[in-house]
């Protein structure tokens, strides 16, 4: 079975029950690395306002788990491991873009951009395929996604 079609199928597993149990599907992969297939599912609380704890992955991985067994997609061994995205989350797609305009954001270009190569500052904002990010300078970059190669959410201690 393809990559995208098991995080598929990952995902229309989790769907109800995410929403049920007031959960959100953040992003998943299915990746292998060495001789190790992993079946990473990153999770969210639905209203972004509380972070996931270790019982919220466990409970999570448990439904999972069972689902999985149940429905056995995934012909090859593989380690699922179900977590939080993290402080510093990666930014992947449209919707996680929009969820933390206002935010501090980390941003690698895969090439150099008026001299910088790595952009720190407010995310403003993103419009179709591009996003604005307002540096700690006053600068406002343009970015289009096709330039970025990696976006995090900033940590702030």
């Amino acid at each position: 079975m393809a990559k995208k079609k098991i995080t598929q199928v990952v995902s229309e597993l989790l769907s109800d029950f995410l929403t049920d149990e007031g959960y959100a599907l953040y992003h998943t992969e299915f990746v292998k690395e060495g001789k190790d297939w992993f079946l990473r599912v990153y999770v969210d609380r639905a209203s972004g306002n509380d972070y996931i704890g270790t019982e919220d992955c466990e409970k999570i991985s448990r439904f999972l788990s069972e689902k999985l067994d149940e429905k056995d997609p995934i012909e090859q061994n593989y380690y699922l491991e179900v977590s939080s995205p993290g402080m510093d989350r990666p930014l992947l797609r449209t919707e996680h873009y929009e969820r933390y305009a206002g935010s501090e954001v980390d941003i690698r270009l895969y090439k150099g951009k008026d001299g910088a190569k790595e952009i720190h500052g407010i995310l403003n904002g993103i419009s179709g395929d591009r996003i604005t990010v307002t540096d700690h300078d006053g600068k406002t970059w343009e970015l289009q996604l096709s330039e970025i190669a990696k976006a995090n959410l900033a940590v702030i201690f």
